[in-house]
């Protein structure tokens, strides 16, 4: 089973040395040394961590709620910087989504997808 783990640890040193990784983890050190982007994001996120908490909670966000993140959404965006590492963000998330689809497609084979299981199999 070793070798699994040595695969994986391989794959994690190449994520890690990848060009996208090298970039999301340029732009990450350029907010967090720029007070203002630092406290602008982490205020988004804590208002986004809010929100998703009252939603998994089965709260409804207020209309109040909704338009200041909406309107703190807006304002990161407009910030360069911040609006990049967002993007990249996204497409790195979306790159390990891919490699967990292919790493666990031998169990979706023995045992199905959650899709096809909630679809009466």
């Amino acid at each position: 089973m070793s070798n699994v783990y040595d695969k994986a640890n391989e794959l994690s040193s190449e994520l890690r040395n990848s060009e996208d990784f090298q970039n999301l983890k340029d732009l990450h050190e350029q907010v967090e040394s720029d007070e203002v982007a630092k406290r602008m994001l982490d205020n988004f996120r804590s208002l986004q961590l809010e929100l998703q908490q009252k939603q998994m909670q089965g709260e409804q966000p207020s209309e109040e709620e909704i338009t200041q993140a909406q309107q703190q959404f807006e304002m990161v965006q407009q910030h360069e910087v911040i609006s990049k590492l967002m993007e990249v963000e996204q497409q790195m998330s979306t790159t390990i989504s891919e490699l967990n689809k292919i790493i666990t497609e031998p169990l979706e084979e023995l045992y199905g997808s959650p899709e096809d299981q909630e679809g009466g199999q």
